[in-house]
């Protein structure tokens, strides 16, 4: 059997086939066989899992072991010898010189099948002394892994006695020689992998034999305060410091302080060789070691070397105040070496002039951390004046650098050099722990500034917060044959699931920029946003469809999801019809056109007009948090606007159609006026803004969404140059045009036409009118009488019996404002949150509908503000107070989602029945490796920098990415909702941005 297994594997057979042989030969082999042929095949799976040159070979020789040791336990343990394993470990296995380095992973996997075996004992005899001999040959990191790995899982071969404490010694002596050579991402993660399994090891003895613990700690000592010209000791030592308990450490510095064998020149290098580890990611806890180091040399008077520690050091513990990663550690050594340096200002001097510097990036990088930090460091800079005046002119750029934060009294900073002074040790640290810079506390995910590029990233973070859409561009499948779907499918993936604090969109901004745009020059982003769907649109159209997994066939009938499959997924996501009608006034005959749309774009009427007392053809409502329930005579809310009612003459009270009714927050037990007939909102016409005003700090005469919507949909009279041709009379007649909107789109887009054509400078100027939003807005929307029945059904709100309007109300998902006074000019942030149907009303009872989770319909539910690289809590009361506050930031472009069990009840229930059996999209296999490639990258990077001792103050100025602000927008003088860093414009230099 041994013959055929090794011929199958060494044949040229495809792996399929050989996978096919190989798998009956090791069914056969779990059969009962003589001893001969257990041991022939035993040899020949040792010779493939130690000596393979593939890790096909190697996987079968391992499995084919795993069988016998399962199957002929007798035999293994036979084979399985103390005599064997000596010669592995001692001679190794193969030709000289081409040793196999699997023989730990070997003598690992063998151990678990003769753990209960007679020579079970025999074996870990010989394991302890082996190990602790391999351990004093300094093994490589790779292989003092290995071993690391058998002992942890096998703890009976870990040494005992005399030879547990040599064990743990030689281990740190290998640490400390560990290095890693490479640069390489993977290289670099499998080291810090392999240091851990080391350290792990170490803990574990420590925790079972505490004994071990101090001579442990004093070989670490020898090793990094030796003075003999060698290699440096590993920082990788800082991973050993982080195991030992605290409660250990008085005993330990009062030991190493009063040690009179101990040199000044073997303290300084052990001092400055521990700071070099406050860059090392995992040593935590070092900050603390330092400074009980510190205390204890002031306490026993060793002045001198104190001196020259802070001295030389000082300057490289400034500088990796730099990285978020170690920041905080840093941070507290160097306040206690400064504080404590009390007798010259020497070392306050040598941070001097690079202090500006390192406050304008933490400005510029504008984290929690950086806020922190910056106070902080603050407060100890006016220590520094306050213990160390007399120098104006040294001290007048860093006062004005830090002159924005605040300032201690004088009693604080009495308090902190008195308590930190050399002479005093009554303080005890407070617990500071390095850790990784990460994302907003949002858990939100920014987009970086590539030059003027606001315009695409709101549009971008509100088509991304639309959660429907994002959903159905996620579960896109791979192969899809749309390359621009395809790469916001990677950009949203990406803002899903990166741990970066925000993301380049860089490749999405070439592949989908408008090529009459200029580069770096700031653009409307309403004209992007509509050339943006209009590709997506037609690249799907052309024939390069996607599979929607949103189609659930139990849940539609044949005639709908033919119509749902004939639609792109942007007309499903963002388009809707409106009817254009026109009639002529002689004839009254009606020209009608259907057309479809992506998105309202909404002019403000004329100065003249009164908004409030205009007569809509079809009204638009707006109201608040609370369930509006449907009217009792629904026949008389709407019918065909010229059959109900007549074109608007003015005295003729029968032709007033449904006004404008804005219904905001009620008084409790007052219920919102329902709308009936025509009785609708006459006094709300009147003032609109009665009941919403407060909410939305808007001026009263000041203008609505609704307003501007039902401005929109108003009757317009084509006379004098502008009549209508019309085909009955063969005649230009005067006439009357009108839009109805007949399907409303899953997701409203409204674009406020703030920019209008000045003739007499010849450019565009910007309208500036407050606007105020409502949070949910009643759309009407015409119903053919065919549909009248489906969408009693579907619970649609005030749908009549025959031809006429039904309401659907919608959601306000997002709101990009656009900050400046003109187009060309400014900056765009954007006001989001997530709409979904989480919470859905309750079927009606008795035919009166239940309200929805007030966390539904009210303001509760969580807003963001997206500001290019920056994002952070919001709330409603900021999107409707933002143009009160700041005159010039206007809402621009609106997002609003249909409420469901309105219009498109079946797209609604498909979306829920989707998200309901998928959860969250899963991505494709690419995507997946691609954003866990890249969070590993992002990780290495910050472990990098902070281990990246080269990296010291005097490269600062070489290192424009710290202070240069690199995506500032063209904003205009003043502007408030610009790109400064408080408006979250900022630079992307304090981190490294993923570029697709």
């Amino acid at each position: 059997m041994d013959k055929i297994l090794e011929a199958v594997v060494m044949s040229s057979y495809p792996n399929n086939v050989k996978q096919g042989l190989v798998r009956r030969v090791i069914e056969a082999s779990k059969q009962p066989m003589d001893s001969e042929q257990c041991w022939s095949m035993l040899e020949l799976s040792t010779k493939l899992y130690l000596t393979g040159d593939t890790k096909y070979k190697r996987e079968i020789g391992k499995e084919v072991l795993e069988v016998y040791g399962h199957y002929h336990p007798e035999e293994f343990e036979e084979f399985f010898n103390v005599r064997f394993l000596l010669s592995l470990l001692q001679e190794g296995y193969g030709p000289l010189g081409k040793r196999s380095h699997y023989v730990l992973d070997y003598i690992q996997l063998g151990l678990q099948f003769v753990l209960e075996s007679p020579s079970a004992n025999s074996i870990f005899s010989l394991l302890r002394i082996e190990v602790l001999r391999k351990i004093c040959e300094k093994p490589s990191p790779k292989q003092c892994a290995k071993i690391s790995k058998l002992l942890t899982q096998h703890p009976q071969c870990i040494p005992t006695g005399k030879h547990q404490l040599l064990f743990c010694q030689q281990l740190i002596r290998c640490i400390g020689h560990f290095q890693c050579v490479s640069e390489e991402e993977e290289q670099i993660m499998e080291f810090l992998e392999q240091v851990n399994k080391v350290s792990g090891l170490l803990q574990r003895i420590w925790r079972t034999q505490t004994s071990t613990i101090l001579p442990s700690l004093k070989e670490l000592f020898t090793i990094i305060s030796s003075t003999e010209e060698q290699e440096v000791p590993s920082n990788a030592l800082a991973s050993v410091v982080q195991f030992v308990p605290l409660e250990l450490m008085d005993g330990v510095i009062r030991n190493l302080t009063n040690d009179d064998s101990i040199t000044d020149v073997q303290m300084m290098m052990a001092i400055g060789r521990m700071i070099d580890w406050v860059s090392w990611p995992l040593g935590k806890n070092i900050d603390k070691w330092i400074i009980a180091l510190l205390k204890g040399l002031a306490a026993v008077k060793k002045f001198s070397i104190l001196i020259e520690v802070t001295l030389s050091k000082i300057e490289k513990v400034f500088s990796k105040l730099l990285y978020p990663i170690v920041r905080e550690g840093a941070l507290s050594v160097l306040q206690y070496m400064l504080l404590s340096f009390q007798h010259s200002h020497e070392a306050f001097h040598l941070l001097l002039p690079h202090i500006p510097r390192l406050v304008a990036s933490l400005k510029k990088e504008d984290s929690n951390s950086a806020t922190s930090s910056l106070e902080q460091l603050a407060e100890l800079i006016h220590c520094m004046f306050f213990r160390f005046s007399g120098f104006p002119d040294l001290y007048e750029p860093v006062l004005e650098a830090v002159k924005a934060l605040p300032i201690p009294n004088e009693d604080r900073i009495k308090h902190l050099l008195g308590q930190n002074a050399w002479t005093s040790q009554k303080n005890e640290l407070a617990c500071f722990y390095p850790r990784l810079a990460s994302k907003s506390e949002t858990g939100k995910i920014g987009l970086i500034n590539l030059g003027n590029t606001c315009y695409m990233n709101s549009i971008i973070q509100s088509l991304f917060m639309a959660s429907d859409f994002r959903h159905s561009v996620l579960n896109l499948t791979e192969g899809n044959s749309q390359p621009l779907m395809t790469k916001l499918q990677w950009l949203f993936a990406f803002l899903e699931h990166s741990q970066r604090p925000a993301i380049s969109p860089e490749t999405f901004l070439s592949a989908s920029w408008p090529p009459w745009f200029t580069p770096g020059a700031q653009q409307d982003c309403s004209e992007y946003l509509k050339y943006l769907l209009d590709r997506l649109h037609e690249e799907e159209k052309t024939g390069k469809r996607i599979y929607q997994k949103l189609k659930e066939s139990s849940l539609m009938s044949q005639a709908v999801e033919h119509h749902c499959l004939n639609k792109t997924l942007i007309e499903k996501m963002f388009g809707g019809k409106m009817m254009t009608k026109i009639r002529c006034l002689k004839c009254l005959n009606v020209s009608s056109r259907e057309e479809a749309f992506t998105d309202l774009s909404l002019a403000f009427p004329p100065s003249d007009r009164n908004m409030h007392g205009s007569t809509p053809i079809l009204p638009v409502e707006e109201i608040g948090p609370q369930f509006i329930e449907p009217p009792e005579n629904a026949g008389q809310l709407a019918g065909s606007p010229w059959i109900q009612r007549k074109a608007p003459i003015a005295g003729d009270p029968a032709t007033l159609p449904m006004l404008v009714e804005t219904l905001g927050f009620q008084e409790p037990g007052k219920a919102a006026n329902p709308l009936s007939g025509n009785d609708i909102g006459v006094d709300t016409a009147k003032d609109p803004f009665s009941t919403f005003g407060e909410q939305t700090c808007a001026p009263k005469d000041s203008r609505s969404v609704p307003d501007l919507i039902n401005y929109f949909l108003s009757p317009e009279r084509l006379t004098a140059e502008n009549k209508y041709h019309c085909e009955k009379c063969a005649s230009l007649q005067d006439a009357e045009k009108v839009a109805e909107l007949t399907e409303g789109p899953h997701y409203l887009i409204l674009t406020l036409l703030r920019f209008s054509f000045d003739p007499r400078t010849m450019k565009r100027k910007k309208i500036l009118d407050n606007v105020s939003i409502p949070v949910v807005l009643k759309l009407p929307i015409l119903v053919a009488p065919e549909e009248t029945e489906e969408v009693c059904r579907c619970g649609k709100d005030s749908a009549a019996p025959g031809s006429g309007f039904m309401s659907v109300l919608y959601d306000l998902c997002s709101v990009v404002v656009h900050s400046g006074i003109s187009s060309e000019s400014g900056h765009y942030y954007c006001y989001s949150r997530e709409c979904t149907d989480t919470v859905l009303h309750e079927q009606p009872r008795d035919g009166v509908p239940k309200p929805a989770s007030d966390k539904q319909l009210d303001f509760e539910i969580q807003w963001y503000l997206f500001n290019d690289t920056r994002v952070s809590f919001s709330s409603f009361e900021s999107v409707s107070n933002v143009t009160s506050f700041f005159p010039k930031d206007t809402a621009y472009v609106l997002f609003y989602r249909q409420r469901p069990g309105r219009q498109s009840c079946l797209l609604h229930e498909a979306l829920a029945e989707a998200s309901r059996l998928h959860g969250e999209p899963s991505l494709h296999k690419d995507l997946m490796e691609a954003i866990s490639k890249d969070n590993i990258l992002y990780l290495q990077e910050q472990e990098k920098e902070a281990r990246n001792r080269a990296a010291y103050i005097s490269a600062l100025p070489k290192s424009p990415l710290w202070w240069k602000d690199l995506d500032r927008d063209k904003d205009d003088d003043s502007s408030s909702g610009g790109c400064s860093p408080a408006a979250g414009g900022g630079g992307s230099g304090s981190f490294h941005g993923l570029v697709f």
